[in-house]
């Protein structure tokens, strides 16, 4: 064989090793997605759809290089905890949870692998993380709101309700939903208005509570933030109704489902916020570093089909600060 057909055999053998390394296919990243709420419950699919546009966003491309293993848990702690159990065995690589009780049922089964969680109210109260700024382990994640909010609800059943005297709080009776109903009492003295707590363990709890609130005249409702209220959306605004109850509620999709008006996070933007820190974690960022975050914008949306239901004007100045009416 002549030298130069030699030395270019070689040559060419010492480069196939980098052609298959170049040929290789990038490696498919799993996302796990624990979702508290049904996936037929009103903003579910686009809640998740906003996660996965946001991943997308970012460079990520769903069935290249990341897919997503999603599961519901229709607001039952057994599901959810069955659920936790399976994505032990899934070789996870980042877990999105929604709800304080889809991130309790991750911690009691995964160790290593890190959550990253939505729509939690009080994570440190939980024992989710250390701290808001330094979360420790492998969890952080976004808050339902700052707990300063609290004050507004009572302030806008008073700019709807010039004469309230009182208003029923329903409550999760975990610790979440103690957290926001202290927050409540203690800005109600400045209003001039008694809360009484509805504990929203289940639908007759709720039914005997706001027929006691609605026995006098005077009554009020604020319904906080909580995976169980929204399992019984649907019952506490017939309720309301029924009871001639001016409501504030903290989702949107109340006042979407008749509820009278809402205050509170834009919840879809936390998906896609949610989506910047699984980037950063799959980058190799520890979630022990990244700081739990609160809400950067809140929405107020007014029904005023349910206000003239309920036979109430609702104030030019709130007409004009409302983001969105339904008519």
């Amino acid at each position: 064989m002549r030298r130069r057909e030699f030395v270019g055999l070689i040559g060419g053998a010492a480069a196939w090793p980098f052609v298959g390394q170049a040929q290789q296919p990038e490696r498919t990243r799993r996302i796990g997605v624990l979702m508290n709420l049904p996936a037929q419950a009103t903003g579910s699919k686009e809640r998740l759809d906003e996660f996965v546009n946001g991943l997308q966003e970012l460079g990520w491309s769903e069935g290249r290089n990341f897919q997503i293993e999603s599961r519901w848990g229709d607001g039952n702690l057994q599901a959810l905890r069955k659920y936790a159990s399976e994505f032990a065995t899934l070789s996870l690589d980042v877990i999105l949870a929604q709800t304080s009780p889809a991130v309790g049922a991750l911690q009691e089964t995964t160790r290593d692998v890190p959550i990253v969680f939505v729509q939690v109210t009080d994570p440190v109260g939980a024992g989710f993380v250390e701290s808001l700024s330094r979360p420790g382990g492998v969890t952080t994640g976004f808050t339902n709101f700052e707990y300063g909010i609290s004050g507004k609800w009572l302030e806008l059943l008073r700019q709807l309700v010039p004469d309230l005297t009182r208003a029923a709080v329903i409550r999760d009776a975990g610790v979440s939903g103690i957290g926001q109903f202290g927050a409540v009492q203690s800005a109600a003295p400045s209003v001039g208005i008694e809360v009484i707590p509805v504990n929203v363990r289940d639908a007759d709890g709720i039914e005997r509570g706001l027929e006691t609130v609605a026995e006098r005249r005077g009554g009020g409702l604020i319904v906080t933030s909580s995976a169980l209220a929204v399992l019984h959306r649907e019952l506490i605004i017939r309720l309301a109704a029924k009871h001639q109850l001016a409501a504030v509620y903290t989702d949107r999709t109340y006042a979407i489902g008749g509820g009278l008006i809402s205050y509170g996070p834009a919840r879809i933007e936390q998906y896609r916020r949610a989506a910047g820190y699984v980037d950063r974690i799959l980058k190799g960022e520890k979630p022990a570093d990244m700081p739990v975050l609160a809400p950067t914008k809140y929405e107020l949306v007014i029904n005023l089909k349910t206000a003239k239901a309920l036979g109430l004007t609702i104030p030019p100045s709130l007409l004009a600060r409302a983001d969105e009416v339904i008519e």
